[in-house]
């Protein structure tokens, strides 16, 4: 048994290059990436046709994609732009959550997609992870559980496998593992009660792959430069045993800087192998991918490599591959479906979350000739897991949608002094400030900003686009807002919300340390 059906590829580019093709029948699939690979819903299914060919054989191909909905939406813009993981906690409905994973199912099986590396089950115990933020449910183990799970059973009962990540939870990582190795000083009582719970509850659901992380666990490795993706005591013992998984495990993305990388990345592969794992998610790049090929090809051949482990893997991923040989394919017309953006809405409205309003200003009831200003970032993507920079800001846009005179100003993120000076300037000049931020809380100068805006007096709405945390960086906001996102259906929710036409339902999915608990939502 080749240790290459190990490897799943990756590539650059919307057509299947030549030496993709050689090798793709000794794979057992790909990953595509949002801005490598995607692009309309023509091309993305003639380009899933192709690898389906270039694999020589009638079980589907793994073909995977890191659609989370909400921050990251891997397989493109042509899909719904559903909320992500924490607007479906604000919303709090199991019934919600399984249905946008059902319609996300269907549109990536639809595309050709077969593999979703989600439903996120890390808890967001730690403001400050900066690669986590509104790509988890929320904080609560047993809540979250929920929800993921029946993201599980909405994803699957459209025929694409579910990839729960990023075991064993990431929730409490500060540094982001694209770029360094996170450390987390977890005993086996605290996993058991906090972060292996709602894995648990995703395995129970069904899931068929789960997506280890890479991330050091001394309590179980008894080292802190061994990533989690590496150990035996964690892949075999934690997830096999102790959780009782009996499916595929896949690594996280191998480019990632918690990794060895360069020529020592094959050391780092072989110990993935022996650890448990089945699957090696590559990043683009032939030349890599051949010198992880022959490198995995020669510690097989040394005897490195555990063939029994190697077939029982590939025993796994068969079983896998026939499992999604047992639905059938919708037809595009349900990408990007009125019925799916109607869930899209649906999910965006009952996420809105009023966290404060002290001087009862809403809703907004301007006269004709006042001016609302405007204010937001420019979106960024605040990690690789991130498709933020594909959206225009639209805040502005979804308030002229009920008032005609508004103004806007879109600042760099950060902003720079010189456009916070502008802003307070338009800000005196206005009846109303309506300012949005992304992050606030690791980003002080968005912070000093709305800061700024308050100062002037002109009675200033605050709305958190991302993460909820932000009112703890400018507590001396009166009324303020979270959306959880910053897709269309968000930017009109929170419009509708703000000018008295839709009522705010969602509830903090996480608590804001010292001022609002987890649960809170419509205080006035």
């Amino acid at each position: 048994m080749s240790a290459e059906r190990a490897l799943m590829a990756a590539f650059e580019g919307i057509e299947v290059p030549a030496w993709l093709a050689r090798v793709l029948p000794d794979r057992p699939g790909v990953t595509l990436f949002g801005n490598s690979n995607v692009g309309s819903v023509a091309e993305i299914t003639s380009l899933t046709a192709a690898l389906q060919e270039a694999a020589g054989t009638d079980l589907p191909l793994l073909i995977a994609a890191d659609h989370e909905g909400g921050q990251l939406l891997g397989a493109g813009p042509a899909t719904t732009p559903f909320p992500g993981n924490m607007a479906l906690g604000a919303a709090d409905d199991t019934d919600l959550s399984e249905a946008v994973g059902r319609a996300m199912g269907r549109e990536l099986r639809a595309l050709g997609i077969t593999v979703d590396y989600a439903p996120v089950c890390d808890l967001a115990t730690h403001p400050d992870n900066p690669s986590l933020g509104i790509r988890a449910f929320g904080d609560d183990p047993a809540r979250v559980g929920e929800l993921a799970a029946a993201m599980v059973r909405g994803l699957q009962s459209e025929g694409v496998a579910a990839a729960a990540k990023h075991f064993p939870g990431k929730g409490d990582a500060l540094v982001d593992p694209h770029f360094e190795l996170p450390l987390l000083n977890h005993d086996a009582d605290r996993l058991e009660e906090v972060e292996l719970v709602p894995f648990r509850a995703a395995v129970d659901a069904g899931a068929r792959l789960v997506m280890v992380g890479h991330y050091a666990l001394p309590a179980f490795t008894w080292s802190h430069d061994l990533p989690s993706s590496l150990s035996a005591e964690v892949v075999d013992g934690l997830l096999r045993k102790s959780v009782g998984f009996d499916g595929v495990v896949i690594t996280d993305a191998l480019n990632m800087h918690a990794l060895t990388q360069g020529s020592g990345m094959v050391v780092d592969m072989i110990a993935a192998l022996g650890a448990g794992v089945d699957l090696l998610l590559c990043a683009d790049g032939e030349e890599q991918q051949e010198v992880l090929r022959s490198g995995l090809d020669l510690a097989r051949r040394r005897r490195l490599i555990d063939p029994g482990g190697l077939e029982r893997s590939a025993d796994r991923v068969l079983a896998l591959r026939k499992w999604l040989a047992g639905f059938g394919r919708p037809g595009v017309e349900v990408v990007g479906s009125a019925e799916h953006r109607a869930l899209a809405d649906e999910v965006a409205r009952r996420a809105i979350t009023l966290v404060r309003d002290r001087e009862r200003l809403l809703p907004l009831r301007p006269a004709a000739d006042d001016t609302i200003v405007s204010v937001m970032p420019r979106l960024i993507d605040l990690t690789p897991a991130d498709t933020s920079s594909t959206v225009p800001p639209l805040l502005a846009a979804s308030l002229a949608e009920h008032h005609p005179r508004v103004v806007e100003m879109v600042t760099s993120c950060p902003p720079l002094p010189t456009e916070v000076s502008a802003a307070r300037q338009k800000a005196e000049e206005a009846a109303l400030v309506v300012v949005g931020t992304v992050s606030a809380h690791i980003d002080r100068a968005q912070a000093q900003l709305v800061e700024a805006l308050i100062g002037t007096g002109t009675p200033t709405v605050t709305v958190a686009l991302r993460t909820p945390w932000d009112l703890a960086s400018y507590p001396a906001a009166d009324t303020h807002l979270c959306t959880y996102g910053i897709q269309p259906p968000a930017m009109r929710a929170l419009a509708a919300a703000l000018f008295g036409s839709l009522p705010t339902l969602g509830r903090l999915p996480v608590p804001i340390e010292g001022l609002y608990p987890r649960g809170h939502g419509g205080e006035s």
